[in-house]
């Protein structure tokens, strides 16, 4: 994945069968299948891989228990059915756990237990256990830190848990290598038109300002909650089909709910489900259903989010937490597609929209990280239809994604799959590369140069925040790594001391962001 080499390609053939604008779940599912089905593709995205929505889920691969109770048995078992893919063609990044749902009536028992079977029933061939009615002592046993008081038993279903950032960058390396040319910080400035129809577009390197002209047969928006600033400079008109929902998450340290089993409160008092789960040996807690107005690149967390999740979370467990207790808090936006005049965003669907708008222009909206690879398929099958390119049949549903092991690696480079034995190699030739990046995580420095010279990141923001997920996982640790990671990766780069001060400067302000201000 070197950048420079890409844009190189792209200088000597600006010509593709299919360009996809977005790099998110969306954009870089749809750049997959359409490699891996041999069409030349291009895709191009504004900011680093997985920078908005993609980098900011509950870390679930799931069919949805809520959408079930919806009685959105379609969108349960199609979800259900692409978490077993999930699971079958990247089991580095994708694995399963175990849920615990405590209950404190008796009936509540048949209740749940009945519905979390018909989930486990959807899942068919790819089910991932058996759901168990638990004794009260056979609950406490998972959870162990969950408040007994009145407790009666819990229901015990399995599902998907995965690294949302890390998926989308084997994502890219997947793309890549079934031919396809993929770039990060290059946006897409204008629309080339011959009689109304798109037959191209403007790219801009966002790093040097050079702009490309490029032709394309079709053309794929698949840019999430920005989707509509593109759809209007492609279609002329100022139509919104976006309804924004803001989801925030907590993370702590694992003290505060040891087990091995995360926890799913089946309902909190805005109707929603709250997840507590185990991820990178912290917790996850989660998430909100907000609408919000305003499109953001850095969505703030609400003081009200926060406060509706610590005071449910202090509900079910032993050790209260507090503000103080919150190592980073971090929250993403949901690209639901508006259906008329519904305000609120718990209750609009989680199924994708394929357009295809009078300018040719195939526009993605909706869905989530469960289903990217559905979306990507019926997206360019879309695409091969109306631009007249000659069908070629879908390739993904076993398609082993970059990374693919089965093999037990170390537990700190397990991540990274088949690439973790590269990156001990890195280690044994400059045993240097072994010192961490902090005293507390086990990052290396190994890991930095790995992900600048094979995962394209440019940014300190890209190593901390998506290669490595130190940002999300404590901010003032990661505040307190910048200078470092800016230090490998300056010469990398051949940025010089200038660079790396700004980049630590500019990290610093952004994670800021990540850090609980109590007002």
């Amino acid at each position: 994945m070197n950048r420079e080499e890409k844009f190189n390609q792209l200088r000597e053939n600006a010509e593709f069968d299919i360009v996809i604008i977005g790099g998110g779940a969306t954009g870089l599912g749809c750049a997959v299948d359409a490699a891996s089905r041999g069409y030349k593709t291009l895709l191009l995205e504004k900011y680093d891989f997985a920078k908005g929505t993609s980098s900011r889920s509950t870390k679930l691969v799931h069919g949805g228990v809520r959408y079930l109770a919806q009685g959105n048995i379609y969108l349960v078992r199609e979800a259900l059915l692409e978490r077993g893919r999930m699971l079958r063609n990247a089991p580095h990044i994708c694995h399963k756990l175990g849920f615990v749902v405590p209950v404190y009536k008796w009936w509540d028992k048949c209740y749940y237990g009945f519905g979390l079977w018909i989930y486990e029933f959807l899942s068919a061939k790819f089910s991932l256990g058996k759901t168990q009615i638990l004794s009260k002592a056979a609950t406490l046993k998972h959870l162990p830190d969950l408040d007994s008081t009145d407790l009666k038993g819990g229901i015990l279903y399995y599902d998907g848990q995965f690294d949302d950032s890390r998926l989308a960058i084997n994502l890219a390396q997947t793309a890549i290598e079934h031919g396809a040319l993929v770039l990060n910080y290059c946006a897409v400035s204008d629309f080339i038109k011959k009689d109304n129809k798109i037959i191209g577009l403007i790219a801009k390197d966002e790093l040097s300002n050079q702009e490309y002209s490029i032709k394309s047969n079709v053309v794929v928006n698949a840019t999430g909650v920005f989707a509509d600033a593109l759809l209007q400079k492609a279609e002329g008109h100022a139509e919104v089909t976006i309804a924004p929902s803001q989801g925030i998450h907590l993370v702590l340290n694992k003290f505060y709910f040891e087990g091995f089993s995360a926890m799913l409160i089946p309902k909190t008092s805005d109707g929603r489900v709250l997840f507590v789960i185990p991820w990178h040996d912290k917790i996850v807690l989660g998430t909100t259903d907000t609408p919000v107005k305003e499109v953001a690149l850095e969505p703030k967390p609400l003081e009200e989010e926060i406060h509706f999740i610590i005071n449910h979370f202090n509900k079910y467990s032993k050790h209260k937490i507090d503000y103080a207790d919150v190592n980073s808090v971090f929250a993403g936006l949901r690209p639901l597609v508006k259906v008329g005049a519904e305000k609120k965003t718990a209750l609009l669907s989680r199924e994708h929209s394929i357009k295809v708008l009078p300018s040719g222009l195939i526009n993605v909206t909706g869905g989530k990280w469960t289903t990217y690879r559905k979306m990507g398929q019926q997206t360019i099958s879309k695409a091969i239809q109306v631009s007249g390119l000659k069908f070629v049949r879908c390739k993904t549903r076993h398609l082993k994604i970059h990374g693919y092991t089965k093999e037990k690696m170390i537990p700190d480079l397990a991540i990274y799959g088949s690439d973790a034995h590269l990156i001990q190699q890195m280690i044994a030739t400059d045993v240097s590369l072994s010192e961490k990046i902090h005293p507390s995580y086990s990052y290396t420095k190994a890991e930095v140069v790995w992900a600048v010279k094979n995962e394209m990141a440019l940014t300190v923001e890209d190593v901390l925040a998506r290669r490595i997920r130190l940002l999300f996982l404590d901010a003032r640790a990661a505040m307190e790594a910048a200078p470092i990671v800016a230090g490998i990766m300056a010469p990398l780069l051949e940025k010089n001391s200038e660079w790396g001060q700004e980049q630590v400067v500019a990290f610093q302000k952004l994670a800021q962001g990540y850090l609980i201000h109590k007002e």
